[in-house]
């Protein structure tokens, strides 16, 4: 006879946003399943993932409110400053921490650490159990539950299953939920560059051309670079021996901190983005990059699963603590309403961000730059674009705000 097991939630996708969701739900005293077709030790090797993660500071308070900081906090670099240029213009636009003064705009984390530290939290949490390697066979949602049935043979019944398995989503494509999406014909090349002088907490996002070009700090004298060129250029960057590769690469970090080359792996991903056209089925939820995926240009998209996972919750765990049904259309629609609008704004700044800088159009090129110099002249404007920067603007949910769920 195949084993049941009944709990809350079941989450499917055991990746950053899904393992964040189960421990926020694990430590609030529900019940949590999360399964994923891979093991997650794989996951949690050097190899598997070389980017970095720029952790908004309201996403900070999240992982301190879930028990999750204290497994990463050594691995951390706040980010104090973000400057901003276009090309070779003398005019910029530079966010001080400073002026808001409370705290960094947010932590930078390589993926690596974050997938190690949810792994230990949530084997610290007993009511979180883990299905992997295994995967649906069949799913049913009907108006008393849901059931899954696992290739292993195991069966996992709830009122809710939440789809974050990223941007391939199985359950998601098989609730009929469509997707919008686009390609940018874009790659984005990260790795890890070690650099003589210490980047003093400062983020650099350069808009070249090609595309942007990220300079973000890790701990030591060393940044990760996201690097946007067209695919064809990204494919024969990445074919160049380690020699060559640091040529290119120095080109565009310059000469400010130091003689740099770069250690480890690289890799290149194709760009693109994508939208769900609804974020809830029948006690179905959608999250993270299975709702959305945005361009990196202003590395907002863990941010952004982030905010589902902090909605979401809370949604939930004050349902629970009601008595009421985890899975009815009621709370399903008060986190589709919370967490769609934010989701679209977000795609299409990104977007049109993306589609005005990448370009080397004179009368453009003038146009950002004066932009970016007058800007960066309005103190007013700038706290703004620096609280939108840290996640800390809107209608936040608890954990976003600092506060225990």
């Amino acid at each position: 006879m195949s084993e049941i097991t009944r709990s809350d939630v079941i989450i499917s996708g055991g990746g950053m946003v899904g393992m964040t969701l189960a421990l926020a739900l694990g430590r609030a005293g529900l019940d949590v399943a999360v399964l994923d077709r891979q093991m997650l030790d794989l996951t949690m090797d050097p190899a598997f993932d070389g980017r970095a993660s720029a952790i908004a500071y309201a996403g900070v308070r999240l992982f301190q409110g879930i028990g999750l900081w204290p497994h990463l906090e050594e691995h951390a670099e706040p980010i104090t400053d973000i400057r901003v240029s276009d090309k070779d213009s003398l005019l910029y636009l530079h966010f001080d921490h400073e002026e808001l003064g409370d705290g960094p705009l947010g932590m930078m984390l390589e993926n690596r650490h974050i997938r190690l530290g949810l792994a230990k939290a949530v084997a610290d949490t007993p009511n979180i159990v883990i299905h992997a390697p295994d995967e649906i066979a069949s799913l049913e949602r009907e108006s008393s539950g849901v059931t899954a049935r696992l290739r292993s043979g195991r069966i996992l019944k709830a009122p809710l299953i939440v789809a974050a398995e990223g941007r391939q989503s199985a359950v998601r494509d098989a609730a009929g939920i469509r997707i919008y999406r686009w390609e940018y014909e874009q790659s984005g090349i990260v790795a890890t560059i070690h650099h003589e002088r210490p980047h003093m907490g400062i983020a650099h996002e350069r808009f070249l051309p090609a595309g942007p070009f990220a300079i973000l700090p890790l701990t030591g004298n060393r940044s990760s670079i996201v690097w946007t060129e067209p695919t064809e250029r990204a494919r024969t960057i990445m074919g160049l021996n380690q020699r060559g590769f640091d040529a290119e690469m120095a080109k565009r970090f310059g000469s400010f901190l130091g003689a740099t080359h770069s250690e480890g792996p690289r890799w290149s991903y194709p760009l693109s983005a994508h939208l769900a056209d609804r974020f809830t089925d029948r006690r179905l939820a959608v999250i993270g990059d299975a709702a959305h995926g945005i361009h990196p240009i202003a590395g907002q998209g863990l941010n952004l699963g982030l905010k589902d996972v902090a909605a979401l919750a809370e949604i939930l765990v004050d349902a629970a603590r009601l008595g009421r049904d985890l899975g009815s259309d009621d709370l399903l629609a008060e986190y589709a309403r919370w967490r769609r609008f934010d989701a679209v704004v977000l795609t299409a700044v990104t977007d049109s961000l993306n589609r005005l800088f990448s370009n080397d159009l004179t009368p453009l090129r003038l146009a950002r730059s004066l932009g970016l110099g007058i800007v960066h002249r309005m103190p007013r404007a700038k706290r703004l674009f620096m609280s939108h920067a840290r996640g800390t603007l809107g209608s936040l949910p608890r954990l976003l705000r600092g506060e225990a769920l």
